[in-house]
């Protein structure tokens, strides 16, 4: 289960227990002062020590700032839940505790005022008992007296005890929210360090891809200029090539040129019965190595 989700089932046992012992308190309070008996001064003073209205007043006041702080602890834990459904009911659970807490509100106040209308009853049958006479009103008289001075200090007690109690159930709600806003804090922070992971293995590929292209880019431009040289020599040789060639045509041209002005000056000797004789020419050099005979 998760751990959110035992914090809220937590919450709400805690305030199932809290709510029915502050109901308790608020029926003693209406009860109050309405059961009324004679008894020794010992046995007054202890059931003043534990059933005094104060107390009772203090106890259910613990009890309903208890509550409420339970309600509020369920208030900041409800957006944490896993799921939406579970969203909703903690936060109508909790709508329906402030409404409970508003109506203990108001049987406490109705409930203190019966305390006192009992109280009131009770002091008027006991002004009866007192102007009245025999044992009965001399042993209230002796408890009276007694007890009036440890009933006062005894309230005391138990009004600084209340309040040192209202101050350290502040201080615990002020510690709870200071956690909640830690833990929100550093779950928070762990979110920033995975994105950080991320980005930076993120970060490396990319510099990585980079430094690939770099290098791809030299090769690449290495690879135009030795093409571009390689192109150039074609170029240089097929030029070379035709230039040899031009000059060899031009050479044959002239060549050929000189070839047919030596046939211009060939003089055609015709006998006379139309036998043509063998041409002469005039710049061929005689052969030296034949005899004259």
């Amino acid at each position: 289960m998760d751990r959110v989700v035992e914090e809220v089932e937590k919450v709400k046992k805690d305030f199932e227990e809290t709510y029915s012992q502050t109901i308790k308190h608020v029926n003693s309070i209406q009860e109050y002062g309405k059961n009324t008996r004679i008894t020794e001064a010992s046995e007054i003073e202890e059931e003043e020590k534990k059933d005094s209205l104060p107390r009772l007043n203090g106890l259910a006041q613990d009890g309903l700032n208890m509550l409420q702080s339970l309600q509020f602890k369920l208030d900041l834990l409800a957006p944490q839940l896993p799921s939406v459904d579970y969203v909703e009911k903690a936060q109508d659970l909790a709508q329906s505790w402030k409404n409970l807490i508003q109506s203990l509100r108001v049987g406490l106040r109705n409930a203190n005022l019966q305390a006192k209308a009992n109280m009131k009853k009770a002091a008027q049958k006991e002004r009866e008992l007192l102007l009245g006479g025999g044992e009965e009103s001399t042993i209230r008289r002796r408890n009276l007296q007694t007890k009036a001075g440890m009933t006062s200090a005894a309230e005391n007690i138990t009004e600084s005890l209340r309040r040192t109690r209202q101050l350290m159930v502040q201080e615990v709600e002020r510690s709870a929210s200071t956690l909640m806003t830690f833990e929100e804090s550093t779950g928070v922070l762990r979110k920033a360090e995975s994105e950080y992971k991320g980005h930076r293995s993120l970060l490396m590929r990319t510099r990585d891809l980079l430094s690939t292209m770099q290098r791809q880019d030299v090769l690449d431009r290495l690879i135009i200029i030795v093409g571009f040289l390689l192109f150039s020599l074609a170029v240089l040789y097929v030029v070379s090539k035709r230039i040899g060639l031009l000059k060899l045509q031009s050479k044959i041209m002239a060549s050929v040129k000189a070839g047919m002005a030596g046939q211009e000056g060939i003089v055609p000797i015709a006998g006379r019965d139309g036998i043509r004789v063998a041409p002469i020419h005039d710049n061929v050099v005689p052969r030296m190595d034949i005899p004259f005979e």
